[in-house]
Parts: structure tokens; sequence; C-alpha cells
């Protein structure tokens, strides 16, 4: 296969897949190596970066999906006369973040933390497709525990998980990095 050939059937897969595809699952599908399919998804950024695309590719977690630029979205809204998705509401945004730094997480789990009741909260989430049932724990009832999903990640401009700002400790103070806080120790002179 050419390297011109790799790229366009990268391309064509990541288009017409239309959501987040695996690097595995891209792989298998091109008839490649894993280590080859990441090498073409480079090429492919590199083309739609130099040609000033309307496209992108972005990486979630191990995936990759093919996307619009966001600074075209308001003339996308209006070609598709796209209504504006209501915003979230607190409640759900702070659902939203009980389950992203604890997931997977049970809707007892939230409820406990937030200290009302979050079932419709935890449903609308799910209907957004923000968050996704990630099984069962092995307790009486069989509680559904539930995780962010590739579109959290894609709204809120993460790559994965692990790019969360970091938790607020007990008083409410984030916590700086330790070259900081070491440079901070020293008296000054």
């Amino acid at each position: 296969m050419e390297l011109s050939e790799g790229i366009a059937i990268t391309e064509a897969i990541l288009f017409a897949a239309g959501e987040p595809v695996s690097i595995n699952r891209l792989a298998e599908a091109a008839g490649i190596d894993s280590e080859t399919a990441v090498k073409l998804i480079g090429q492919l950024e590199r083309k739609y970066n130099v040609s000033d695309s309307g496209l992108r590719v972005i990486r979630l977690e191990n995936s990759y999906q093919i996307t619009t630029r966001t600074e075209y979205a308001p003339f996308i809204k209006t070609a598709l006369e796209i209504k504006r998705q209501t915003p979230l509401s607190q409640a759900a945004l702070e659902v939203l973040a009980v389950i992203a730094y604890n997931q997977p997480v049970t809707k007892a789990y939230v409820e406990q933390v937030r200290g009302v009741d979050s079932n419709s909260v935890v449903n609308s989430l799910s209907e957004r497709g923000l968050i996704e049932e990630a099984g069962r724990l092995d307790l009486p009832g069989r509680p559904v525990t539930y995780r962010t999903t590739a579109a959290f990640l894609r709204c809120f401009g993460l790559n994965e998980i692990g790019q969360l700002p970091p938790f607020p400790d007990e008083e409410g103070q984030m916590r700086l990095d330790s070259e900081y806080e070491e440079n901070e120790r020293q008296p000054e002179l």
C-alpha cells in the first residue's frame, strides 16, 4: 500500500464512521498494524493543517475522529438550521463533575455526594450522550455504574479524562505543581 492510499483509506474510514474510531479498529479495517495507523493519522492531521481545511482530526483517548473546526460552527449551524442546544444546568454540571472525577459511579453515589435526588439529571446526561452505562456492581440489586463518554471529552475539549483540572483540596484551593511550591518555600534574598 502506498502512503497516499493509506492516508486516503484512513480518511475515508474516519469520515464514514462519524464517531470516534479506536486505533485498533482502524488498523484492522485498513489491514495495517496500529503503529502504521498512528503514522497515517499524523499525516492526515498535517494535510488538514497545511491546507487550512475546515476539518481536523481529534484524538479522544485511544480513538480518533474527523470533526469540523470550531471556528466554522456558526456557518454550519446556519446551513443546517441547527437550533442552539440549551446549556447544561448547574445540577447537570455538578453530576458530570462527580462522575468524571470518580468514574465509574452509581446514581446512589452521585446522590450521596450532591445530597439531592439526581435521577432525572443522570437520565438527561445519558440521553445527551455525555455519560453512559459502565456496567453493574456485584451488589444486591446490581446497580448500574456510569462513566463519561467520548462526547463528553469532545464537548469539554479534552483528549483524555486525565486532562481534567486537578481537584481542589479541602480548603477549596488548587494544588500547585511541585516546582512552583519549591520556589515558594525558598526564602527571599
